[in-house]
């Protein structure tokens, strides 16, 4: 009795709330998964955070990883016509010589040719490997949230069209427009911009490269939509480049370039309460990336033929810290732009004005 008894609760651990049991399968390499579809993920896992992650750290590769599954993702336009394929489809590794050219793809050439040796080395396509190193990157960062990631991406049939990445200094009503097209709402495309909590840019003003977007960008937390609400002051770099840095607004801190993009989502009428709402919330942030991010993912794909590996995903430590202002800011550095709500009361971090360290290449 004592062993059907044990038996019948291990069953029972096993449940989800619809009451049907759950299957576990147990791969060669002795990780447990749902299904045995995922367990060549593993050593794979295994390849990118020890040869691409240097050992799981949140850092340049993991910046430039996560940036990839965007630009492979919103490579999708029914407007266009490319409907069959495309989206999140690896087709900026399949057809890189075309689309590392266009112009919103700057600099991405970097991060295919280092994610690119993993292909010989594992039975994924193109598609996946892109999605799965950014979650696998998204982990290592503390504060993120455990991503989804549904397995089954075919290779990609062509490239992207040109045009479709929106740029930092594309209008808001363009990039909302541009997002609306793969039907992501206004609260969506914020919700994606917390990418940018750990990442830096390098080629936005190519003589600064590894300048991150806000103070903490080895942490996955709110602090650049506190940040990005301050008023600019100055110039990261040697005064926008003389002019060749598009894209590129003034800063609130030394060490710490500011998008045009960013700047204007978190003051336009349409984003800003949005943008508010994640400055002291780190729980929403984290749910509001995850779905959005999910949805970004698995543009232009049949989900219904995909097999959910997220519980592969390592789960990421929790979030350092706490939402407050950079050293020597006020709240009246604060320019308030949601009109029906207040911006949270925040305190600054003791000491003299906050500087920005780059993120070094690895």
């Amino acid at each position: 009795m004592a062993i059907l008894s044990t038996i019948l609760l291990a069953l029972a651990a096993v449940r989800v709330a619809s009451g049907v049991v759950t299957p576990r399968v147990t791969c060669s390499t002795g990780q447990v998964t749902a299904n045995a579809a995922c367990c060549v993920l593993f050593p794979l896992l295994d390849d990118l955070q020890s040869n691409l992650f240097d050992d799981g750290e949140c850092g340049e590769e993991v910046h430039e990883s996560l940036r990839l599954t965007f630009h492979d993702a919103i490579g999708f336009s029914p407007s266009k016509g490319f409907v069959c394929g495309g989206g999140a489809d690896g087709s900026v590794i399949t057809f890189d010589s075309i689309e590392t050219a266009f112009p919103a793809n700057n600099g991405i050439d970097d991060i295919i040719d280092q994610q690119t040796p993993f292909l010989a080395r594992h039975n994924v396509t193109p598609g996946d490997l892109i999605q799965f190193a950014g979650a696998v990157g998204v982990s290592n960062c503390p504060g993120a949230p455990r991503l989804q990631f549904l397995l089954g991406r075919p290779v990609a049939k062509a490239a992207s069209p040109i045009g479709l990445v929106p740029e930092p200094f594309d209008s808001i009503t363009d990039v909302l427009a541009r997002f609306a097209e793969v039907n992501f709402s206004p609260a969506e495309v914020v919700a994606l911009l917390a990418s940018h909590t750990i990442a830096a840019a390098d080629h936005v003003d190519p003589t600064i490269p590894g300048t991150p977007f806000d103070s903490t960008p080895g942490i996955f937390d709110t602090q650049l939509f506190i940040e990005a609400q301050l008023r600019g002051i100055l110039v990261p770099g040697n005064g926008f480049n003389g002019g060749t840095a598009p894209g590129q607004v003034l800063s609130p801190l030394e060490g710490m370039i500011r998008l045009e993009t960013d700047s204007n989502l978190a003051r336009d009428s349409r984003t800003a309460c949005e943008w508010q709402s994640f400055a002291t919330n780190q729980a929403k942030l984290q749910s509001s990336f995850r779905a959005a991010m999910a949805k970004m993912a698995v543009i232009g794909q049949n989900t219904k033929t995909m097999i959910d590996c997220s519980d592969v995903i390592p789960v990421p430590k929790p979030v350092v810290g706490k939402p407050h202002l950079p050293a020597g800011k006020t709240m009246k550095d604060i320019e308030q732009a949601c009109a029906s709500a207040p911006f949270p009361a925040l305190t600054a971090d003791p000491g003299p004005q906050t500087s920005v360290p780059a993120v070094p290449p690895s």
